[in-house]
């Protein structure tokens, strides 16, 4: 055998390692997610089954995620009416054209220690060269649902 082919053999053996469990799953739901949004039906009727869909993975979170998520659901909902919940890699998340603006990931999704909220590329919070795309979260405050309130807000200017 070459070492070329010796190489390869061995990156093959090594790939499936480089992922976790939870990597994995996650990219087996984003595959559910997107056969799911090719099926035939109204705008409307898919935007009516993303927002089950999403409720229903709220629903499932233990509960400190829960109850965040569900308080972010809202605010999201109240600060950016034009973003549509969706799921995005198992996690609830809220796009505008079909592009993920802002996600929460529960901290059981990748047995973290804490939730996160963040932000994709799409958000337009810049602020002069740097500036945060996510937040920690180990519980919500009022001041805390505000500020991702204005964040969201200013996201989708």
């Amino acid at each position: 055998m070459t070492k070329t082919q010796q190489s390869t053999k061995n990156s093959k053996n090594t790939a499936s390692e480089q992922w976790t469990d939870e990597e994995r799953a996650a990219m087996k739901e984003r595959a559910k997610e997107v056969k799911a949004s090719a099926r035939r039906g109204t705008k409307a009727d898919k935007a009516a089954q993303d927002e089950a869909a999403v409720l229903a993975k709220i629903a499932e979170m233990q509960d400190s995620d829960r109850v965040m998520a569900e308080r972010i659901h809202a605010v999201v909902g109240a600060s950016a009416p034009e973003l549509a919940p969706k799921l995005w890699y198992g996690m609830p998340a809220y796009a505008r054209d079909g592009k993920v603006v802002c996600f929460f990931q529960s901290a059981q999704k990748f047995n973290a220690r804490y939730a996160t909220f963040g932000f994709n590329d799409t958000a337009h919070l810049d602020e002069d060269t740097m500036w945060p795309t996510a937040f920690a979260l180990t519980r919500l405050t009022a001041a805390d649902e505000t500020r991702i309130g204005e964040l969201v807000a200013r996201a989708v200017k």
